[in-house]
């Protein structure tokens, strides 16, 4: 009897412990599905240093005179671009021009930093982009020869970003969306994932050297310092406090993660992981300042400051460990929702795809200037698409392209300022002011915005066709629709997702489902 006993109680705690597993399992599935709109998974694609104008200025005219045909269709709407006035008679000290064709697709990284972003933009007049963010003079990265002040100005059209182009002719775009606030990549990915970018609670600097007074201003981060404490940060660093989207989808169950090119480590050197994943990449250099002249080199597919997630102790895996298991990507475990970008498809191939997902490509594919380019960028931006639009999960999939800055390049729309800032660092209204601080002061300096245009997508069968939308948007509505979809409520602490503006109106949850859409990932063409 008593070894039936204890038979029977190992079965009951078996059967226990299964029924527990599976309610568990049950409970998350019920939590990703358990939302506002018919989208259960959002995948978005955070892409690199593009202004609205660099890539859609002459959207939907493209030259044809070079790259990939495109023509229109006939209804295209129209979008607030580059006029024949700003074409020919613009009020910077040049004129934009096109590049096109395979000799122009490198071109050197524009300033983009908090500030130099700021005069740039003059007040809102927007005619001191040569000034303040073209790329200056002694840096090894050679302006091109139609003029040595010029390339800030540099715009693509439909012949390079052709794959751009298509997914606006079939699905939806917007022409007045804008990073949240003033400066670069670190910024941009904060605002994305916070809507905050105050709450710097650590500053490190390598080898006990000072650390700059240009990366922090009243405890906010202006600038490209890298997540404290990831082993694969090699300069400057912070951490920061506060919360963020992962924090609030992890109080309400629902599954995601941040999956990164040259996440997972190469090998391990006293005790820490090393990103030594490496893609070789033409870089700009010296030569007879065409933009065409190319130095290959070798970039690092693992960016730190590229990774939001990793400024929080709450939601960092700063030794880079890997999930446990395929079926535990989006879940708790070892990772803390931080992957390659590798588990990603390894999750989704298995039907584990996430409810939130956040797609970084690796350095050599995500757009920056000086060390990619838009063909690179479009290779990653197609084979992504076309991937994700064959899995079933598809039907019920938002993707959302973004970007985080707007590498300084130059835009002609001035920003509605909805955030004041009065800093040394702040320079938009005047020598240590941006926007009026004294009649609607900020709760924290440095987070002046918003910033600058940059473009906006919205892929989905959900997605209006053809579609412009005019709204005000920034980089924190993405943060706003994750948040009202899965009802996770708001950042809190002066987020931008409060002020955000909506992207509801680039769906349409009533009309027939838009087809899905495949491309050449080299020529960005109808395949």
């Amino acid at each position: 009897m008593r070894k039936r006993s204890r038979a029977a109680a190992a079965f009951a705690a078996l059967v226990a412990l299964s029924a527990s597993a599976c309610s568990s399992s049950s409970d998350k599935a019920g939590a990703d599905a358990d939302t506002t709109t018919p989208i259960k998974h959002v995948v978005v694609i955070f892409q690199e240093n593009v202004s609205f104008d660099h890539y859609f200025g002459t959207y939907p005219n493209a030259a044809n005179t070079d790259g990939t045909k495109f023509t229109a269709a006939a209804n295209t709407p129209k979008v607030d671009g580059l006029t024949p006035d700003l074409l020919t008679k613009n009020p910077n000290k040049a004129q934009p021009v096109r590049l096109g064709g395979p000799d122009q697709q490198i071109t050197c990284d524009q300033d983009h930093e908090y500030k130099d972003e700021q005069l740039a933009l003059n007040g809102g007049k927007m005619d001191q982009f040569v000034e303040h963010t073209n790329v200056s003079e002694g840096k090894s990265c050679k302006p091109p020869t139609y003029g040595p002040q010029g390339l800030v100005m540099g715009y693509y059209d439909g012949n390079s970003v052709t794959a751009m182009w298509n997914y606006a002719q079939h699905y939806a775009m917007s022409d007045n969306s804008w990073t949240s606030t003033f400066g670069p990549s670190a910024v941009g990915a904060l605002n994305l994932v916070a809507g905050q970018t105050h709450g710097v609670t650590k500053q490190f600097m390598p080898a006990g050297k000072p650390f700059p007074s240009d990366n922090v201003v009243d405890n906010t981060l202006i600038n490209d310092a890298q997540p404290y404490g990831d082993d694969c940060s090699d300069r400057d660093q912070v951490q920061m406090s506060g919360q963020n989207i992962g924090d609030l989808l992890n109080k309400k169950n629902i599954s995601w993660g941040w999956f990164e090119g040259g996440f997972k480590p190469t090998d391990t050197k006293d005790g820490k992981a090393v990103c030594g994943a490496t893609h070789n990449v033409g870089v700009a250099l010296g030569g007879t300042g065409k933009t065409g002249d190319k130095a290959w080199s070798t970039k690092g597919d693992y960016i730190p400051h590229h990774e939001p997630f990793q400024y929080y102790p709450s939601t960092a895996n700063p030794h880079h460990l890997p999930p446990t298991s395929v079926d535990k990507i989006g879940h708790d475990d070892q990772a803390n929702h931080q992957y390659d970008l590798s588990d990603f498809w390894a999750a989704a191939d298995k039907g584990n795809m996430p409810a939130v997902s956040y797609l970084k490509a690796a350095g050599y594919q995500d757009g920056h200037a000086a060390y990619s380019d838009p063909l690179d960028e479009q290779q990653f931006l197609v084979e992504t698409m076309n991937h994700l639009q064959k899995l079933p999960e598809w039907k019920d999939t938002a993707v959302v392209i973004a970007y985080d800055d707007s590498d300084g390049w130059y835009d002609h729309v001035a920003p509605k300022l909805v955030m004041n800032s009065a800093s040394e660092q702040d320079g938009y209204s005047g020598p240590g002011a941006c926007g009026d601080a004294k009649a609607n002061p900020a709760k924290y300096q440095g987070r002046c915005g918003y910033g600058q245009r940059v473009p906006l997508l919205v892929v989905s069968p959900y997605a209006k066709a053809n579609f412009v939308d005019h709204g005000v948007t920034d980089q924190a509505s993405v943060l706003k629709f994750i948040e009202d979809n899965w009802k996770t409520g708001r950042i809190g602490d002066d987020s931008f997702d409060e002020k955000a503006g909506t992207l509801d109106a680039m769906f349409d949850f009533k009309a027939t489902a838009q087809p899905a859409l495949q491309l050449d990932p080299k020529t960005g063409a109808a395949s």
